[in-house]
């Protein structure tokens, strides 16, 4: 017998448009802190997802998901915003199965979103 070990490389979405209007609005300086608030703000909501779920802090875990979903939809993180909204909805039901799933995704996402947006902002501004 042998057990195999899956690696999960799903890739991130970003919508570049998104970016390069809040850098059109705001300028480079503007757009610049506006995403750089946005990635501590998106880095810190991550974690208290995790530790809302570990905890099983239910209702903390869908407001989180929901507030992640709606920071990294501004700054064009269209994959990270659909998997926040997705543990929200999950956070209110009674599957352990699928908010396990569903929150493991999110952290694998979040994490590689976070550097893909840096490294697209800096290509734009």
């Amino acid at each position: 017998m042998s057990v195999a070990t899956l690696k999960h490389a799903e890739p991130v979405t970003l919508d570049r448009d998104q970016l390069e209007v809040l850098y059109r609005q705001l300028g480079p300086v503007g757009a610049d802190k506006v995403v750089n608030h946005a990635l501590e703000e998106l880095a810190a909501l991550l974690a208290g997802v995790a530790v809302d779920y570990r905890a099983g802090r239910m209702a903390e875990l869908a407001a989180n998901g929901r507030a992640l979903a709606a920071v990294a939809q501004q700054v064009g993180m269209t994959k990270l915003a659909r998997v926040a909204r997705d543990v929200a909805d999950v956070a209110t039901g009674h599957d352990a199965a699928a908010l396990c799933a569903v929150t493991a995704r999110l952290e694998r996402i979040g994490d590689r979103s976070l550097v893909a947006v840096w490294d697209m902002a800096d290509g734009i501004g």
